[in-house]
């Protein structure tokens, strides 16, 4: 076996911790070059982010072994088991999956040695809460290695097949009881954090409160509801609607967006909203069957004598008296009251519907015809007194062209045909073969790497 290894500097606190970390990693030769290059470096990135994120490591070192096992955790070791595959005429290659596999694996263990075995949850009990927080933080720890990394769970665009399934029970369901353990025990779990963290409480109030729950309950025997309410008192957030959805239900994600409707407001002059009637009439097209008759005779036209008032004036025209009324109104409105009438602003009326189950923040995307755009955020609140259909009103002095609801798809909105108004189709492709295995672009592009290092060289042919 080769042994590497690399300090990490921690800052110490006062509880202790040692001030470095020593990150080893044992592997054989057939595990290079991938585990010389990165499994010392996701132990030390582990050490820290969940440094960061909950405690410093409270070791004096870290272990990653390569071994027959996918994945395994014990205070201070792992035993890791992705590697490099050789093909007869000598070539090394590997996936990008088995790249970013060993990585995640180990990000993955080591993190167990926060969750749950120091703080120490009953897996057996309540299974999401050390694999599930495991799998949030090490979500975190991946996306900062590299762009675009290609995590497996966390990203909420990825749950909601999940999520519309009917074979799933709550998260809080006792562990022995649960259905599809990957998805509910960890993939879903850790989106809800994700989604909590980035869209309802922010960074900074959800890394401070999370930290306080990991230090809090750091070598003791956390319970649901210890998480929950350390979550709570320490960000001073409501939070009794997302852990009711979220882990005590099967409900998921699926707000409509139904109708925007465009209003301004009144003027209270009864010849510019005459006016305006009358333009709003005359831009109808005329009823068919009306329009098929224009051009015959009417009796009125045959006899003259049948006209009177009523046939020379406009039914939508204001009246003498109107005016007057209008006037004394004005007169007794106060500067304040006048301003407001004056303003030229329209009111677009958004009406949504929650066909999902889960209240959520609404996200909004409104694109006007200047071609400039305004994303919108309303809080979860919004459904405090209707769970089912609110309105929500915005004004604005640009013309509303287009809505977009959860432009960033942050919300594991599980439909998004219903997202857009006007409506547009979701494009989707049909996969009529079933699908092949994992690509190894490095073979398939005749290439290889050499045993000490990750850098390609065209492949042997012999």
């Amino acid at each position: 076996f080769i042994w590497d290894a690399m300090g990490v500097r921690q800052t110490r606190n006062n509880n202790g911790e040692p001030n470095n970390v020593l990150a080893m990693s044992f592997y054989p030769n057939e595990a290079e070059p991938l585990w010389s290059t990165y499994s010392t470096q996701a132990i030390a990135h582990t050490i820290n982010i969940y440094g960061r994120m909950a405690f410093p490591y409270p070791y004096p070192s870290a272990q990653s072994v390569n071994g027959p096992v996918g994945g395994m955790e014990y205070p201070m070791i792992t035993f890791n088991g992705p590697r490099p595959v050789k093909d007869n005429k000598g070539n090394i290659t590997y996936t990008d999956r088995v790249k970013y596999g060993l990585i995640s694996v180990i990000i993955h263990e080591v993190g167990h040695i926060w969750f749950p075995m120091t703080v120490n949850s009953d897996e057996r009990q309540w299974t999401w809460m050390d694999e599930g927080l495991n799998t949030f933080v090490q979500y975190i720890a991946e996306q900062e290695w590299s762009d675009d990394y290609p995590s497996r769970r966390g990203d909420p665009r990825d749950l909601t097949e999940y999520m519309v399934g009917e074979n799933q029970v709550p998260i809080m369901t006792q562990s022995d009881s649960v259905l599809q353990l990957g998805n509910n025990a960890y993939g879903k779990p850790a989106t809800a954090l994700v989604i909590l963290r980035e869209t309802i409480m922010g960074r900074e109030n959800f890394d401070r409160a999370f930290r306080e729950y990991s230090m809090r309950w750091r070598f003791k025997r956390p319970t649901p509801a210890d998480f929950f309410r350390t979550m709570e008192e320490s960000s001073g957030v409501d939070l009794d609607w997302f852990w009711r959805g979220w882990f005590y239900s099967t409900d998921h994600v699926d707000i409509a967006l139904t109708a925007v409707r465009e209003g301004t407001i009144d003027t209270q002059n009864p010849s510019i909203e005459a006016n305006r009637r009358i333009a709003e009439r005359d831009a109808r097209p005329v009823e068919h069957g009306v329009a098929r008759v224009a051009d015959i005779d009417k009796i009125i036209e045959l006899h003259p004598e049948l006209k009177d008032y009523y046939d020379s004036v406009d039914p939508l025209a204001d009246t003498q008296s109107e005016r007057e009324a209008a006037a004394r109104a004005l007169a007794a409105l106060t500067q304040d009251e006048r301003a407001v009438l004056a303003r030229s602003e329209k009111i677009y009326v958004i009406s949504l519907e929650n066909k999902g189950g889960l209240v959520m923040p609404v996200i909004l995307k409104f694109t006007f015809a200047d071609n400039s755009s305004q994303i919108v955020e309303i809080p979860a609140e919004i459904w405090r007194q209707n769970a089912k259909n609110v309105n929500w009103s915005f004004m604005t002095l640009k013309t509303l062209t287009s809505v977009e609801l959860d432009p960033r798809q942050e919300t594991a909105d599980a439909d998004r045909n219903n997202n857009y108004f006007p409506p547009r189709i979701e494009p989707s492709r049909l996969q009529i073969f079933k699908e092949k295995g994992p690509r190894n672009q490095m073979r398939d592009n005749n290439l290889t790497v050499a045993p000490n290092t990750t850098q390609t060289s065209s492949a042997k042919e012999k």
